[in-house]
């Protein structure tokens, strides 16, 4: 995980929060995630407080800001959707937001074999998500472009026979995945990082809600549909593929298949410090090879 250039203490939130949210400010706070991009904490029941660690994820932040309102008013499930953008202070030099608290377990922290009740309502809430762009949302240059575009990360990665000794099982997968047709339809509004941490799930392993959007973008949906195998076993995966019935052709799950490598060793390339990522990786890649 990069470094934080700024680390925020519980009491600079605390004062961020009662300057500029006073109403608010009497609630009991706590750091709840420390991530990649954004430190997240929760603020009473019912909200939660972003801020960026670094700069590169200012952007991050302000496309959450601008594009979750419209999201979460076409979503069937919970999204943390901002109710105050903060500005920057002598305590804190980005934006940061306040955001609806969204209650439940990621279900990268629930067994595989207990995710399978979401599999239906993941399927629609992508359907509500992935629609023709017509906000002028930028295209995300990582997420949802060709799988040639990322053909050189693959190929580094699947380099390391040690750590996949599936390497050609591997590689026969990505030429399969990369020889479909390529994604000729409007840039689609996608999430952009669609795995098992980012999918919230209630007691009974039903759907409660998905998180952090900093990712959102427009182009091939193919990105998000990777989740089939980052998320699911055989039957569940094959349960969330029939929900989308004829809005989702043949060629373009065979790209999600593709995106679903690239994100699964993303997770196992870079998380030696992550046992959590680490086992969504290992999860995705047996996904992906059927074992």
């Amino acid at each position: 995980m990069p470094p934080a250039t700024v680390e925020v203490s519980d009491s600079v939130v605390q004062r961020l929060v009662r300057d500029h949210r006073p109403d608010l400010g009497d609630r009991s706070l706590a750091r709840v995630a420390n991530g990649w991009d954004n430190a997240t904490f929760r603020l009473g029941d019912d909200l939660a407080v972003r801020l960026p660690r670094r700069p590169e994820a200012v952007p991050l932040i302000l496309r959450e800001q601008r594009y979750l309102p419209d999201i979460a008013r076409r979503s069937p499930v919970a999204v943390p959707v901002p109710i105050h953008a903060g500005r920057p202070t002598s305590d804190f030099p980005w934006p940061w937001s306040i955001v609806r608290w969204v209650p439940g377990a990621a279900a990268a922290d629930v067994d595989p074999a207990d995710r399978g009740p979401a599999a239906e309502a993941l399927a629609d809430f992508l359907l509500s998500l992935h629609m023709p762009d017509e906000t002028g949302i930028p295209l995300n240059p990582f997420r949802g472009v060709p799988l040639t575009d990322r053909d050189g990360a693959v190929a580094d990665r699947l380099g390391d026979t040690e750590r996949y000794p599936q390497a050609a099982a591997l590689r026969a997968v990505w030429a399969q995945t990369c020889a479909a047709k390529t994604w000729d339809g409007p840039a689609i509004m996608l999430h952009g990082d669609l795995h098992p941490g980012n999918i919230i799930l209630a007691d009974d392993g039903s759907l409660a809600g998905v998180i952090d959007f900093g990712d959102v973008g427009a182009g091939d949906p193919a990105v998000d549909l990777a989740a089939g195998w980052l998320m699911f076993d055989a039957g569940a995966r094959q349960r969330f593929m029939d929900a989308f019935g004829s809005a989702v052709d043949e060629d373009t799950w065979l790209r999600a298949r593709g995106w679903a490598l690239i994100l699964a060793t993303a997770m196992l390339s870079n998380s030696d410090d992550n046992p959590r990522m680490f086992a969504l990786g290992e999860f995705g890649i047996r996904q992906i090879l059927e074992l």
